[in-house]
C-alpha cells in the first residue's frame, strides 16, 4: 500500500490570485439620476429612452436617498389599480427604495460579482473614498468583463 502525502503549495501558488481588472474599468460613469420630487412619468420614459433599468436617486446635496427602477414602477401602476387613483403627479419618492448596496472603487469584478451571486442586487452603486458615488455597476457590465477576460486568454 502506498502512503499518499499531499504537497506543500509553494509560496508562489498561495499567493496567486486572479488579476481582475478593477470595478472602475467597466463602471458607468455617466449616470442618469433622479431627484425624489421627479415624476414617476418622467422616470419610465427616461428609462424606456435610454434602455436602463433603474437609477440611483440624489438629493440636492447630490447624496445618494435611494433607487428606483423598473419594478419600482410596475408597482405604481398595481397601487393606482388597486386604489383606483391617476398616478399622472406620483413622484419618485412615493416609489423609490433605499435598499441598496454601494461598493468601493478599490474593489475588483471578481468582488463584485461574488456580490451578485450571492444577493438579490442587479446593480450596486461605486462610491469613492469620501463616500461619494462615482458610478454604477450592473450584472451587465460583469458580462462584459468576463467576456473581455475570455478573449484575452484564448
Amino acid at each position: 500500500m502506498k502512503n499518499f502525502q499531499t504537497k506543500s503549495l509553494d509560496q508562489n501558488q498561495k499567493d496567486r490570485k486572479l488579476n481582475a481588472p478593477s470595478v472602475t474599468d467597466y463602471m458607468v460613469r455617466e449616470l442618469i439620476t433622479f431627484k425624489p420630487d421627479t415624476e414617476v412619468k418622467e422616470v419610465i420614459e427616461t428609462l424606456l429612452k435610454n434602455r436602463i433599468t433603474g437609477a440611483p436617486v440624489l438629493n440636492d446635496k447630490n447624496e445618494v436617498v435611494g433607487l428606483i427602477d423598473d419594478k419600482d414602477c410596475l408597482n405604481m401602476l398595481v397601487s393606482s389599480a388597486y386604489y383606483n387613483q391617476p398616478v399622472e403627479k406620483d413622484t419618485v419618492s412615493t416609489y423609490m427604495t433605499n435598499v441598496m448596496k454601494s461598493i468601493s472603487i478599490h474593489d475588483d469584478i471578481v468582488d463584485v460579482a461574488n456580490i451578485f451571486v450571492q444577493s438579490r442586487f442587479k446593480r450596486l452603486l461605486v462610491m469613492d473614498d469620501d463616500g461619494k458615488l462615482v458610478g454604477q455597476i450592473s450584472r451587465r457590465d460583469i458580462l462584459r468583463a468576463i467576456q473581455d477576460l475570455n478573449a484575452n486568454t484564448w
